[in-house]
């Protein structure tokens, strides 16, 4: 029978399952997290774990804490089973389990006086963050801080009662600032370009609002390190807590599954000390950007790549979307053409072979990802990991066929249904919209590149147009399949 897990069973689990070689009691905070979900307790936290099993460090613990309605849900779970987590490495090989425990508490969701307390308090050097790639209020016609957004101009009039991260990061770094101690670093996980750059200018942005000066201060004293952080992580589902149950013993509220590989470049940029996080795989660098933009091109542009054509041709599983000659096809070939000849050189690394990496990596058929995940909230995506790419192409004189035509396919999938009929469900903030552009755009193609807050000048291209134009028609003409095999057989 499946134990339930907690600080009690740890020592009861079975062989198989890896537990903490530190004692709850022996660590102390020093790191505030935002955003608890399945990418930080596999990315960070393990991280932590890894570090803490050393016997180092452990004045970093971390304290989690949220501002979304799903936080809420974590919090239940994780407090419930005194803030552990099980996390499944899953290869074609095998699978391997641990549990970790770096999270020493958990502030409730909304507990605005306990958060700002745990900020303001001198042992809180670092505070991380995770809010999805949608979060940072960014205006993307123009790639900048948004301080018209409501959800800040919220914050903006009540400081002392904030609602985001961010009105939260700034309150704390203010209340650090009257008690004259030194500012925390602020480090952002989510998959953003130049995200420390992005991050501090919402923190920075929203307190420029009601107190310059102390603005000033954030941005002259306070560290913003960018960062890239990689490892593939499905949400968890009923079967995953069934596979553990049945495969390790233990009952957890919310595993994480996800792949093997894990890749954390970091900008070594603190203002109250860190970590020793080189001793357990980190890689710090002066600068990540070119790591970074390696990163999204290929693997999240892959990833956008792979979506749509994914949806359209009802393919669930990420790893059956790459064994699909076609969506497999697709993807190699606008990788090689297109995506991959934007990229600078990385130090040490060959983009070719990272390219291959990659594909081994979705065609993992034990991880489990799906095409949905992939496919959700595109309309803040895309303008991150494939209008960028495609404004690129455009002053390069390069071909975007293919990349045009995997915004043709994004549009045909906010058509809402698949190419045998069946209904694609909502999975996008703003998917009553873009719905109802799709379907405009079968008539006139063009209605679907007018939204400004996507495209920005892209749209207004004119090769853009032609291209888009003609995939969106060929698709509503011949179907998604065929149009994507017409692609696989230019040169």
């Amino acid at each position: 029978m499946a134990k339930s897990l907690s600080l009690a069973a740890l020592g009861s689990l079975g062989p198989n399952v890896s537990v903490p070689n530190y004692r709850r009691d022996s660590l102390s905070p020093g790191i505030v997290h935002i955003g608890v979900g399945n990418f930080h307790r596999a990315h960070q936290a393990v991280y932590m774990d890894r570090l803490f099993n050393k016997g180092m460090n452990l004045d970093w613990a971390i304290v989690g804490t949220g501002v979304q309605a799903a936080d809420k849900k974590m919090f239940d779970a994780l407090t419930a089973q005194d803030c552990l987590s099980t996390v499944v490495e899953q290869e074609a090989g095998g699978s391997s389990a641990r549990v970790t425990g770096v999270m020493t508490g958990f502030i409730r969701p909304g507990d605005t006086a306990a958060i700002l307390a745990h900020l303001a308090d001198r042992s809180t050097r670092i505070v991380t963050i995770t809010v999805t790639e949608g979060g940072y209020f960014i205006d993307p016609a123009t790639g900048q801080f948004d301080p018209q957004a409501p959800e800040i101009q919220r914050d903006a009039a009540n400081p002392d009662a904030p609602a985001t991260a961010f009105g939260l990061i700034a309150k704390g770094l203010s209340l650090r600032r009257s008690a004259g101690l030194r500012p925390f670093t602020v480090m952002c996980c989510d998959n953003i370009p130049h995200n420390g750059v992005v991050t501090r200018n919402a923190v920075a942005g929203l307190a420029r609002l009601t107190a310059p000066d102390l603005a000033k201060w954030i941005a002259a004293e306070a560290a913003f390190p960018n960062a890239m952080v990689d490892r593939i992580t499905p949400a968890t589902t009923d079967h995953h807590r069934a596979q553990l149950a049945e495969n390790y013993g233990i009952t957890d509220r919310w595993p994480v599954f996800c792949e093997e590989y894990i890749q954390w470049v970091l900008e070594d940029h603190f203002s109250a000390g860190r970590p020793a996080l080189e001793d357990v795989g980190v890689t710090f660098v002066p600068d990540v950007a070119p790591y970074e933009f390696m990163k999204i091109r290929i693997l999240n542009g892959g990833h956008a790549s792979i979506a749509y054509a994914g949806s359209l041709l009802d393919v669930h599983f990420v790893h059956d979307a790459m064994a699909h000659p076609l969506i497999g096809g697709f993807l190699a070939k606008v990788e090689t053409d297109e995506i991959i000849p934007t990229v600078p050189p990385v130090p040490n690394v060959n983009l070719q072979d990272y390219y291959a990496l990659i594909h081994r990596r979705f065609s993992n058929p034990k991880i489990g990802d799906t095409i949905p995940r992939l496919a959700f909230d595109g309309s803040n995506r895309q303008p991150k990991f494939i209008v960028p790419v495609i404004a690129d192409r455009l002053k390069a004189g390069g071909s975007i066929r293919g990349l045009a035509l995997e915004s043709a396919l994004w549009c045909r999938h906010c058509a809402g249904t698949t190419e045998t009929g069946k209904p694609i469900s909502a999975n996008d903030p703003n998917w009553d919209r873009l719905s109802a552009k799709a379907d405009a755009a079968r008539g006139d193609p063009q209605v679907w590149l007018e939204m400004a807050d996507i495209y920005g000048e892209v749209g207004r291209a004119t090769v853009m147009r032609e291209a888009f134009g003609a995939a969106l028609n060929a698709i509503w003409t011949h179907g998604a399949a065929a149009v994507i095999a017409d692609y696989l057989s230019t040169s």
